[in-house]
């Protein structure tokens, strides 16, 4: 397999000095197919890393932990957060190194202590035109040159979180069918339910 510096060897040499392939197989020693896949193609051997090395955090990483583990015991208000962990790290310990790398380290470490796991929940997920939250209102307005008094009834669908509002003089019971009558009219009418 060949190393990044061979591919960019290559690369240079036909592309900036005009060499030919077979000149680049004779000073390399590789294969002319090879040549021209380097030539064709990026670079592919790039691989993940498959753990973070925190080299500048080496001696501080028993104080972060002793830290995160002592917090499991305390209330959420309480525990320490990256930020206060790298101030305290700074300031009590002589810490050089960046704020990045302690509060990457600390969102790791807090995850495979199980400090900061974060709770399940499950998405609502309302059929089409099924659902809606509905709730009365007060508003001024101006009707005739006169400040009055308005109730509004706010309906937004759980579908699509569209608003519906509509204002009436009172709030009664033929009111509410109205209004809901005009909301489902409107909102499945534009698809917005």
């Amino acid at each position: 397999m060949l190393t990044v510096d061979q591919y960019e060897y290559i690369r240079i040499a036909h592309r900036v000095y005009g060499k030919k392939i077979r000149e680049i197989t004779r000073e390399t020693g590789h294969s002319r197919n090879t040549v021209k896949k380097v030539l064709k193609n990026e670079y592919m051997g790039y691989s993940t890393r498959q753990n973070q090395p925190f080299p500048s955090l080496g001696p501080y990483l028993g104080t972060i932990a002793n830290w995160l583990v002592n917090d499991k015991d305390n209330p959420k208000k309480q525990r320490h957060t990256g930020t206060r962990i790298y101030n305290r790290l700074k300031n009590e310990k002589g810490y050089q190194g960046s704020i990045s790398t302690v509060l990457r380290y600390v969102r790791i470490a807090r995850q495979k202590i199980g400090v900061s796991a974060r709770q399940v929940f499950i998405p609502l997920d309302p059929p089409v035109g099924q659902e809606a939250e509905v709730d009365w209102g007060r508003c001024t307005a101006i009707l005739g040159g006169l400040k009055t008094v308005l109730k509004f009834l706010c309906i937004r669908s759980k579908f699509s979180g569209k608003h519906f509002v509509r204002c009436y003089p009172c709030e009664r019971q033929q009111v509410l069918f109205d209004a809901h009558i005009q909301a489902f009219h409107i909102l499945v009418v534009f698809s917005l339910f």
